[in-house]
């Protein structure tokens, strides 16, 4: 991407969305200030799950580069409440977008998935070769293949058209713009949620989904997005020597490291302040045992992870006092 290159992000008010327009309009130190077009709409100005809607932005704006971050995401609890809605939103917004994408010339494109795609045994830690090995985990199955196919359409679509999408996997994200509602939320902004307002009602306890025991990576957003970045920005024939025609475009954004739900709980205790017991209902479900990314291709790519777990969980509180607490 040039500095004046124009780009759409869809799904800009997103956790991941917001993270890329924040590294996009802010560039790290030694790095030209971008003087770029960035192209964002709303749901109510596009809704991307209407296909004549999203060929007529694309014809109108003819954005060089597309970032696809959109989605309809959730934790445990909604992907088993709202199983259709997962899979048809997700269907839907992929197909157009990437579709989309070209039939206006894109240059390029980058498919945002997610880890939970990989099987629900899969080896650790997970290699991108691992995709379609195995079961997926069923609490969040439509969802997950909801994004295997979006991975598989820009595989296809690089093959038959000559287009260079690429799809990459995050492993568990958290940041700022974050979901903090405690049906919907992923486990981090939920926890942070819970253990704030139990110490602002005295509570001696707080109440955590599962045994504890699953292990999870955890990224925070900020990097995520400088990951996804850096990928977009590799010189041509590193980024296509990633679009094989036997594999596919895929690579994993992740830390290399996990931890289980009992640490990132009493992670998140400790940034809070909260001074209570955490209990553990084990009536609720765990859901995969473990997920780490292999992240070495990542790696061998020159892009390492900067901000540890007890940072950024810090900076995620601020974010959550500063603009969602007592609003």
């Amino acid at each position: 991407m040039l500095p004046q290159s124009t780009i759409y992000i869809a799904g800009h008010r997103g956790l991941v969305g917001s993270a890329l327009m924040r590294r996009l309009l802010s560039p790290l130190s030694g790095e030209e200030q971008r003087s770029a077009r960035i192209i964002t709409r709303t749901h109510a100005e596009l809704d991307l799950t209407d296909q004549h809607a999203v060929r007529a932005f694309f014809e109108q704006e003819k954005p060089e580069y597309v970032f696809l971050a959109a989605a309809k995401v959730g934790g445990i609890l909604a992907n088993d409440t709202y199983p259709a809605e997962f899979i048809h939103q997700n269907l839907a917004i992929q197909t157009n977008v990437i579709h989309e994408a070209y039939r206006a010339g894109v240059k390029r494109l980058l498919f945002l998935g997610s880890s939970c795609i990989y099987p629900r045994d899969c080896p650790q830690p997970m290699k991108e070769e691992y995709l379609l090995t195995g079961p997926l985990e069923p609490t969040n199955r439509p969802y997950a293949v909801a994004k295997i196919a979006g991975i598989e359409m820009c595989h296809a679509y690089n093959r038959q058209y000559g287009t260079q999408y690429l799809a990459v996997m995050p492993t568990n994200l958290y940041g700022p713009g974050d979901s903090y509602g405690l049906q919907n939320s992923h486990v981090l902004p939920a926890l942070i949620r819970k253990m704030h307002e139990a110490k602002q009602r005295g509570d001696k306890e707080v109440v955590v989904w599962g045994t504890g025991t699953p292990r999870r990576e955890f990224l925070y957003s900020d990097d995520m997005a400088d990951a996804c970045v850096y990928l977009m920005n590799l010189p041509d024939e590193r980024f296509c020597s990633l679009l094989t025609p036997h594999a596919s475009p895929l690579v994993n954004i992740g830390v290399g490291e996990d931890l289980t739900i009992r640490e990132a709980a009493e992670r998140v205790k400790e940034a809070v302040g909260f001074r209570g017991e955490l209990v553990f209902d084990t009536s609720k479900p765990d859901g995969t045992p473990r997920k780490l990314l292999d992240v070495s291709l990542l790696h061998r790519l020159g892009w390492k992870a900067r901000i540890g777990m007890r940072e950024g969980v810090g900076l995620a509180y601020a974010d959550y006092l500063a603009n969602v607490a007592d609003k």
